[in-house]
């Protein structure tokens, strides 16, 4: 094959330490549209951003050459300094994140998952909402974890 062809999508779901609701109405799509840039800055995708005062989901396209654990390293490091030092100084993200691969037939009902977050949440609790997502993609987990 003389070419390299590849669809990596990846939904992407991390929260605030101690899942303390940091991130304000106010500036919650400057720190969506912060995101959005990190990764572009990094050559991928950002096709939907989301989340709520104590969670963020994303869904990235990656290319063939992105470290997984890299990039969600300076993903992370860089929004928590950007969020600190323009909104709240305290905020930090948890450690840890969950990561599920989305094939290309599944972009659009997850861009949709992702814009409905407020109304989602007005139903089911973040806890809740991870422990589907994990048992959905058949991942392991320990439930300590997740608190």
């Amino acid at each position: 094959m003389g070419s390299t062809y590849f669809s990596l999508h990846y939904h992407v779901v991390f929260s605030t330490k101690e899942r303390r609701p940091f991130i304000r109405p106010e500036w919650r799509e400057r720190l969506h549209a912060y995101l959005g840039g990190i990764v572009r800055n990094q050559s991928g995708v950002a096709e939907a951003v989301g989340g709520m005062a104590d969670h963020i989901h994303l869904l990235v396209s990656l290319r063939t050459t992105h470290c997984l654990a890299d990039f969600m390293r300076d993903l992370k490091k860089d929004s928590s300094n950007w969020a600190a030092e323009h909104f709240d100084r305290d905020f930090s993200w948890q450690e840890g994140y969950a990561v599920f691969s989305v094939s290309a037939t599944h972009i659009e009902p997850v861009q949709a998952y992702l814009a409905g977050q407020e109304e989602h949440h007005r139903r089911t609790s973040f806890f809740d909402e991870l422990k589907a997502l994990l048992e959905k993609n058949g991942v392991s987990y320990d439930q300590k974890y997740l608190a």
